[in-house]
């Protein structure tokens, strides 16, 4: 009770620093998607930096959700009580378990390397942009942590007597064992932990995160400790260590195995703090240690802190906004903070990164990224990122084509460096032609249009594209493949992309025949259902069909994490298509109004998100976008741990809440459309890359705005009459004004 206290103090302390400071950073609270599934993480981050720091709250039974009792992708749960330790390596808002390592922990008294006798209870936590701290119940520490691109940064107040530093590296979320250590000095240790196997997949390619850790006070004692498994049989009887944990003290040696990890241990006659930064590479040991000393050496805590924030808030002020209320600001500005988490950089200091399936170490002068979610993010992320950092989205494209060269095939769903094949379809052929569609041209197009063919054409030991021959043969696939219904779906969509690129690039026959291929999903509509269903390998439709099976991610044969309803109106490239499928302008109101009125629109999960954004395309039914995209976003994204709708997947749900507050959502793919909704703020303003796009800036400007006059009354486009209800990118990266007149009754 005293932590839920304390941080509502907290943040009603917080939001009078709003009015005075205004810094756009100021307005993130990290504890939103703590809850409810939404799997991000509290702790501090620098923006797509590498190394980032998280209470890590989900082992011990006395946890509400333990890691090992169900499907937990994220190292902290706001509602769990009992800590263990802060993982210097995270994923923020995936779907499935992997890093989550490195668990530093401070203790006082006699060292317990058992996670269950050492973990205790916290309180007083604050989580602010590039800032976490709590104190731990059962030992009266202060704990406080910040970060750089590549250092956890961790500074623990002790109280007077014994205290403890442990480094425990078994623990984490990883599905992988194994890990190696050594004690360098009274202030230094160097290591490994092996990781990998995000969603179970790949085991083979697990791979290392190298760390060293320095103290910023030598130990008086320090040691390592090994907990070998327990032998069964006759050789257990002459094995007087069997199961027992050795405690090796200044042990100076490197110490390999599964349940291993050291302690620093310090007498204080004084409270006393000690900082321990911790530098990681998935290079080498040595480029963690160069990587510790580039970014933090002669720096103290305070001036991490600074540094970190203040990139933190040159980010995020790439967007200013005025008006709306201090709650809107705040939900604002943490999606928008979430949506520069993932993709992050890669590369060391030096350049160095792991190629992806070679086994090589490359080098880059420029930024490697890497964790491309790209079944979520292609909806709307790189769009923004596209829009408002043009410059971090053109080296995402290039990071995705240097995986081409190193591993023959675009990414699907990368992760270090391994490609995990998570989801369906193959959307990084969507990404890229949506980029350089947008003007974004500083990387190499035939390339990239070679390997988008590659992918689409190649029958036979395609990773990207499994059933591609029943694809192109009877343009769908059949029940004979997983989720037959959406991945064909999915191949449409990337197909249309590929059309639009190759008639930007002037390849005329590429662009008819995918083209073509683009609209294939039709073949999958039932009259009967008015929706799409699975078809078997003779063409008759799949029975039985249950178009609700499927909802709330449970398996069924036709779609994936999605049901018939769900998946109904998804082909985001073909949307006149579909009104004309769905027989015509008003079947296709009632159809796709059902959706949501039978609550079958989910709004955690990705095929569906863009579809309040379909009545756009009906003159008379705009007002239903305003009001089911202002409905939705007040309901499901709110200023508190559970205030994300579920998982974040990498930004996507986030980026869906930046367009969705500013007024316009890039709903389709390959026509560079926005689709026009309320916006939140009665002022928004965003200066343009002149790299990239000739205008100035984009503003948008909204006129008798409130809470309830959340329908729009009129559109001007530099101050001219907009009698649509959609804007091209060109129209605004040319320096738009849009501006906006707003009332409280729909306009038909």
């Amino acid at each position: 009770m005293f932590r839920k206290f304390y941080l509502f103090l907290f943040f009603v302390n917080l939001s009078i620093a709003y009015v005075v400071s205004q810094e756009s950073a100021t307005y993130v609270n990290p504890l939103i998607g703590t809850s409810n599934f939404g799997a991000t993480f509290p702790g501090p981050i620098a923006p797509r930096g590498m190394a980032s720091v998280s209470p890590f709250n989900v082992a011990g039974k006395q946890n509400k959700l333990e890691k090992d009792s169900r499907w937990l992708s994220n190292p902290y749960v706001y509602e769990n009580t009992f800590l263990t330790g802060f993982s210097q390596v995270n994923l923020s808002g995936v779907g499935c378990p992997d890093l989550g390592v490195i668990l530093v922990m401070p203790t006082s008294g006699n060292v317990k390397t058992n996670h269950l006798e050492y973990g205790t209870t916290y309180s007083n936590e604050i989580a602010k942009t590039a800032y976490y701290s709590n104190t731990l119940d059962k030992y009266n520490i202060k704990t406080e942590f910040t970060a750089t691109k590549r250092v956890g940064v961790n500074k623990f107040t002790f109280p007077k007597g014994e205290s403890n530093i442990l480094i425990n590296l078994g623990l984490g979320l990883t599905n992988e064992e194994g890990a190696m250590v050594q004690i360098v000095s009274p202030t230094e240790i160097q290591g490994m932990r092996s990781v990998g196997s995000f969603c179970y997949n790949s085991p083979e390619d697990a791979y290392p995160v190298y760390f060293v850790a320095k103290f910023s006070k030598p130990a008086d004692r320090y040691g390592v400790w090994k907990k070998p498994r327990t032998y069964k049989g006759e050789e257990a009887q002459w094995m007087t260590y069997n199961g027992k944990t050795r405690m090796m003290e200044r042990n100076t040696k490197m110490v390999v195995g599964d349940s291993i990890g050291t302690y620093f241990s310090y007498q204080f006659d004084k409270e006393e703090s000690v900082v321990v930064k911790i530098g990681v590479s998935y290079v080498s040991i040595e480029n963690a240690r160069e990587n510790l000393e580039k970014e933090t050496s002669g720096k103290s805590f305070e001036d991490i802190y600074n540094e970190t924030f203040n990139e933190w808030n040159t980010l995020l002020s790439r967007v200013k906004v005025k008006g709306g209320s201090k709650e809107d600001k705040v939900n604002f500005y943490t999606a928008l903070y979430h949506t520069l988490i993932h993709p992050n950089i890669l590369n060391d200091v030096n350049g160095d990164y792991p190629e992806i399936k070679t086994g090589k170490i490359g080098n880059t002068k420029g930024t490697r990224y890497t964790v491309f979610s790209l079944w979520d993010t292609y909806r709307n992320l790189h769009q923004l990122m596209a829009l408002i950092y043009p410059k971090q989205q053109s080296d995402m494209i290039k990071s995705m084509l240097d995986m081409y060269e190193e591993n023959g095939w675009l990414p699907k769903w990368e992760l270090n460096s391994t490609e995990t094949f998570t989801m369906v379809g193959d959307p990084a052929s969507i990404v890229i032609s949506d980029t350089y569609l947008k003007g974004i041209q500083d990387f190499d197009v035939e390339k990239a249009y070679q390997a988008m063919i590659k992918s689409a054409n190649t029958l036979e030991g395609n990773p990207l594209r499994p059933g591609l021959k029943d694809y192109i043969e009877k343009g769908f696939l059949t029940t004979d493949h997983e989720g037959p219904v959406s991945t064909t779906q999915e191949y449409n969509a990337a197909d249309y992309a590929i059309a639009v690129l190759a008639k930007a690039l002037g390849k005329d026959e590429d662009y008819k025949t995918f083209k073509k291929r683009s609209i294939s999903y039709r073949k999958l509509y039932d009259k009967n259902y008015k929706l799409l269903r699975p078809r078997n390998p003779d063409g008759s439709f799949y029975e039985p069909f249950d178009p609700l099976a499927g909802a709330n991610f449970t398996k069924n044969v036709g779609f994936i994490e999605g049901n018939a309803y769900q998946y109904a109106f998804m082909a985001p490239h073909d949307v006149k298509g579909m009104i004309k499928l769905y027989g015509g302008k008003k079947s296709f109101v009632n159809q796709l109004q059902n959706v949501f009125d039978i609550n079958q629109f989910d709004m955690a999960n990705e095929p569906d998100i863009a579809y309040p954004f379909w009545f756009n395309y009906v003159k008379g039914e705009e007002w239903r976008t305003q009001k089911l995209v202002r409905e939705l976003a007040n309901k499901h994204f709110k200023n508190k741990p559970e205030g994300l709708p579920g998982n974040d997947d990498t930004g996507t749900m986030s980026a869906w809440l930046v367009y969705s507050m500013m007024g316009f959502y890039p709903a389709s793919i390959g026509d560079n459309v926005y689709q026009l909704t309320s916006p939140v703020f009665d002022e928004i303003e965003i200066p343009l890359d002149d790299t990239y796009y000739p205008g100035k800036t984009l503003k948008v400007i909204v006129k008798n705005n409130s809470k309830e006059n959340i329908y729009i009354q009129s559109i001007k486009l530099n101050g001219n009459p907009l009698n649509r209800y959609w804007v091209t990118h060109k129209e605004l990266v040319n320096g738009a004004v849009l501006e906006f007149e707003m009332g409280s009754e729909p306009k038909k």
